[in-house]
């Protein structure tokens, strides 16, 4: 009798998860005929919703899920990222390249007694960090299968609200909606970082909470003092105001309070190489690939176009801030010891170029700093990967520990040397013909600020290198050996997580029109509108 109870209950488990699975796979189904659809022009539907509301869907179907069945959880996330990847690709396809006004607008009353807008659009800037953070949510969802053990149904209902939160921000064209995808995301990020982190998990995600939620206070004074002042909260709009000069100051520090921290620029930087230490693996690919981008963005979105004085008479300040942060960054990265910190701190010179060729306020220069934050997204994301598959043969990130990776791992070397090469910006890969934009760009504009920056490239080639030797070349540890024969080379799942950004890598190294070409209209209006105002200035 307790036999076929048994047989009984698992023939019933079995069915819930195969009607789950097949559920999951009519909804993949139907995207891919819609997606066919708008691409053909033979489909209209709002695009944008479903893309920051599908996963929020997508968790509500892991929640009916039982927590024991952790696998039926990992294929269901998955599927529901690879869904959404699918969701985003008619932004890809469809995408008028000569147009710059906003495309696939969807916009609703929301409080029509203040005048407050659901407005959504994307332009050639925002759409490329659309996709990246579709295609890293597949990515982060992989390489958490076997690394994430505990409260595993949180862990993936955090991971794709993340997702969500961090996409509403870069389709945004209202300016409390865009506060509230950006505060939203603190939480499940929050959680990320304090409940599956490292030792001191805790205190970096409590670390990063409060430098962001801070900062993000600022900026809400300034969305509250811009719509007394002007009326409206929509962000095209508030775009084409002129505002006095002591108050376009004043809210250029009020907004940059927030995206300074987000970069992070130099010296409200520090929470972030705590929180990638602590963080899992896919938590840092979140926050070096997606999250540190959001600022930039703003600055984008916000300071240059609503604050073009203040942003001509705060430049020198700004690019000052930059290249302390890319000579800091390249220096400490020498010390480090730890292969993840080591990484983080490299992201903190990385976006020092970032911010280097945003505030050089030409057209090269603003092309590179976008260009470079989606290199830096798939460059370090693909090196934080590479960091959570070997710690989970070795559970050890200490750089002294390591050595002759490149004998017992060969394969994954191979993986590990492109993304290195990458990232000190060798010519055929991505990360060159960034550098190479941003560096002309600030050349353009301000000389002594672009040779200083580039001195960073070869003390960034230095500690990249060094890193490589120490890991892959010096007399192989005996503990690192008997951990890495126990489960051998990169497996099917760690090569397809990786294989994407390989491409990606010499994808835009040899064609890098292909993102280019998306963005270069937008960035000459975003210039256009900002050099109208400055010279009637002078």
């Amino acid at each position: 009798m307790q036999t076929e109870l048994e047989n009984l209950q698992a023939s019933t488990e079995l069915l819930k998860r195969r009607l789950l699975l097949t559920l999951l796979i009519f909804l993949l189904s139907g995207v891919v005929i819609v997606s066919l659809g708008v691409f053909f022009d033979k489909i209209s539907y709002p695009v944008l919703s479903t893309l920051i509301f599908f996963p929020v869907v997508g968790s509500g179907i892991i929640l009916l899920i039982k927590r024991e069945q952790e696998e039926l959880i990992k294929i269901a996330s998955l599927i529901i990222a690879v869904i959404e990847f699918m969701l985003s690709l008619p932004l890809y396809l469809s995408f008028d390249r000569n147009s710059t006004a906003m495309q696939f607008r969807e916009e609703y009353m929301w409080i029509p007694q203040w005048g407050i807008k659901y407005s959504l659009g994307i332009d050639g800037i925002s759409v490329l960090f659309v996709l990246l953070s579709s295609l890293l949510t597949i990515l982060c969802v992989l390489v958490s299968w076997n690394e994430i053990n505990k409260k595993v149904k949180e862990f993936y209902i955090s991971l794709l609200i993340t997702h969500s939160a961090m996409i509403g921000v870069f389709m945004s064209l209202d300016a409390f909606l865009f506060y509230i995808f950006w505060e939203a995301m603190l939480i499940p990020m929050y959680l990320i970082v304090g409940v599956w982190g490292g030792p001191n998990r805790l205190y970096a995600a409590i670390k990063f909470f409060l430098y962001t939620f801070i900062g993000s206070l600022f900026m809400l004074i300034g969305i509250i003092v811009l719509y007394i002042y002007t009326g409206t909260s929509d962000i095209l709009k508030l775009s084409q105001f002129a505002y006095p000069y002591k108050m376009q100051l004043w809210l250029f520090w009020a907004f940059l309070a927030a995206f300074a921290v987000k970069v992070p620029m130099w010296p409200v930087h520090t929470w972030l190489p705590d929180a990638h230490t602590e963080a899992p693996t896919a938590g840092s690919v979140i926050l070096a690939g997606i999250l540190i981008k959001m600022g930039a963005y703003g600055i984008l979105r916000f300071n240059i176009p609503m604050f073009p004085e203040a942003t001509v008479a705060m430049t020198p300040v700004m690019l000052i801030l930059s290249v302390i942060a890319i000579v800091y960054g390249a220096l400490i990265c020498l010390v480090q010891k730890d292969l993840k910190r080591l990484i983080a701190y490299s992201s903190v010179s990385h976006m020092g170029f970032v911010t280097l060729g945003i505030f050089a306020l030409n057209h090269q220069g603003v092309q590179g700093g976008i260009l470079q934050m989606i290199n830096h997204g798939i460059v370090t994301g693909a090196l934080f990967l590479c960091v959570g598959i070997v710690y989970q043969r070795t559970h050890t990130r200490e750089i002294a520990k390591y050595g002759g990776l490149a004998t017992v791992m060969p394969l994954y070397s191979a993986f590990f040397m492109i993304f290195t090469l990458a990232s000190i910006g060798l010519p055929g890969t991505n990360g060159f013909i960034g550098e190479f934009l941003i560096l002309l760009g600030a050349f353009k504009s301000w000389k002594i600020m672009s040779v200083l920056a580039a001195t960073a490239l070869i003390t960034g080639a230095a500690y990249m290198l060094w890193l490589f030797q120490r890991v892959f070349f010096e007399k192989t540890n005996r503990y690192i050996s008997e951990h890495i024969n126990e489960d051998g080379d990169l497996n099917t799942r760690e090569i397809i997580i990786l294989l994407p950004l390989i491409l990606a890598v010499f994808w835009i190294g040899f064609f890098p029109n292909a993102l280019l070409g998306f963005m270069d209209l937008s960035v000459k209006e975003l210039l256009n509108q900002f050099n109208s105002v400055i010279g009637v200035m002078k």
